[in-house]
């Protein structure tokens, strides 16, 4: 409140040129004058300002008044600032400008200082849910950029190894003095079938059930493959056939097909179950469950906002 009084006390100043009753022209008028100008149309600065025609025309006919003359002509259906409008529009960008500036340096104040957090995942399918979760964290911290680095995909202990990403994210921790792991959350690992599979009526499948079956996979190597690593492996189980497919939505076409079947996260498989005839199966007894953990470096000196995304992503990842 205190910023915004002092805008309205500095736009007074700056339109004493224009007339006496200018000190009531508000921040909102400023940005009307300058989307129409930047949109080039009241179509497109209603839809920027997110206001309805009638509320436009009226702000814009407030605006007039305050200046005490017009800001636009009409010209061949089209809105042209006039002497006046250039000079209050010319003064709104340098009051805007010096408002988003200094909002963002009260923000640096509050939330630190600028920088960038390099991630990745060890799978395609982390990346459903992690940018919805950047979004809110950039909202908060305007001035710290998160970057996906997609060409450490598969590799993020490695690529953290080598300083290439800030933060891998991984189901799969290997022992390392360098690394410390911290854990995200636990989800549960489904098959998924087509409609009419033998599996259909199963309560729950065993290594032994894949033996004839094809499994669709990601990637390789299939070390790193959940499914192989906690239930076939131990079993001393192979599946039929291994199709590598990394498109999660060609994966589920193939399913339809009754081509294969793939296993993935309960969360993941959600989207791809109404209304396509899909089912899903569990897997084991008890049900296969695998743990995420976020890996940075340990010994590795990080600024403040590094340690406010690890609490975020902590505190507000909800998978269900």
């Amino acid at each position: 409140m205190i910023m915004m009084k002092y805008f309205h006390i500095r736009a007074s100043v700056i339109f004493d040129n224009f007339g006496k009753n200018l000190n009531t022209m508000e921040i909102r008028h400023l940005k009307l004058i300058k989307a129409i100008v930047e949109e080039g149309s009241i179509t497109k600065a209603i839809d920027k300002l997110n206001l309805t025609q009638s509320a436009l025309s009226h702000q814009l006919k407030e605006a007039e008044y305050q200046l005490g003359t017009k800001i636009f002509d009409r010209v061949n259906k089209k809105l042209v600032l006039t002497r006046a409008g250039e000079k209050l529009y010319h003064i709104s960008n340098e009051i805007l400008d010096k408002l988003s500036e200094t909002e963002n340096q009260i923000k640096q104040l509050i939330y630190g200082e600028f920088g960038e957090i390099r991630i990745s995942t060890e799978c395609y399918s982390g990346y459903h849910w992690l940018p919805s979760l950047m979004k809110q964290f950039h909202a908060i911290y305007p001035n710290v950029e998160l970057k996906i680095v997609m060409e450490a995909t598969h590799y993020p202990l490695q690529k953290l190894l080598e300083n290439d990403i800030d933060i891998a994210i991984t189901s799969d921790p290997v022992k390392n003095d360098k690394i410390e792991y911290i854990e995200l959350f636990q989800d549960e690992m489904l098959a998924l079938i087509p409609e009419g599979h033998e599996w259909k009526k199963k309560k729950y499948i065993a290594a032994e059930d894949f033996a004839d079956q094809n499994l669709i996979i990601h990637s390789l190597p299939l070390e790193t493959v959940t499914v192989h690593q906690f239930l076939l492996q131990p079993a001393k189980i192979s599946p039929k056939k291994i199709i590598v497919l990394p498109l999660t939505e060609a994966a589920v076409e193939m399913v339809k097909a009754d081509m294969g079947i793939i296993v993935m996260a309960k969360w993941a498989l959600k989207p791809y179950l109404k209304n396509t005839g899909l089912k899903t199966v569990k897997i084991g007894k008890t049900g296969l469950k695998r743990k995420h953990f976020l890996a940075i470096l340990k010994h590795k000196k990080q600024a403040d906002f590094f340690y406010q995304f690890v609490e975020f992503l902590q505190r507000e990842i909800q998978l269900k």
